[in-house]
């Protein structure tokens, strides 16, 4: 099973970015996927969260409106799309998933860092 991110990077205040995560070893069109995040110091936090079909999704308050997440069950890839990113976004992300036999898998993580 392998969750592997891509996209991170350095980016200014008020940018965007586009967080890529690519599944294989499990039946990904079953699966919720999740986004969640790490700050240095900080707790792990739960960003956004798809349900299988991508018909369902959740955020956490602090980036609502402003984070979009979204799945290509044919291309086997969860996408987290950020925009008007802000300082307090900088963070590890990190893909998750759980799948339809309650498994759960963890990706390495991407740093996002949001500074001038």
């Amino acid at each position: 099973v392998q969750l592997v991110e891509s996209g991170g990077g350095l980016v200014q205040p008020g940018g965007s970015l586009r967080l890529s995560c690519a599944a294989s070893g499990f039946t990904f069109s079953s699966a919720y996927m999740r986004w969640y995040r790490q700050a240095p110091g900080k707790e792990r936090e739960l960003v956004a969260n798809i349900d299988d079909t991508g018909d369902n999704t959740a955020y956490a308050d602090s980036v609502k409106g402003r984070f979009t997440i979204s799945r290509d069950n044919g291309k086997l890839t969860a996408y987290l799309q950020m925009m008007s990113l802000k300082p307090e976004d900088t963070a590890v992300y990190y893909c998750f998933a759980w799948d339809d036999r309650s498994r759960t898998y963890w990706g390495q993580g991407t740093q996002v860092t949001v500074s001038s």
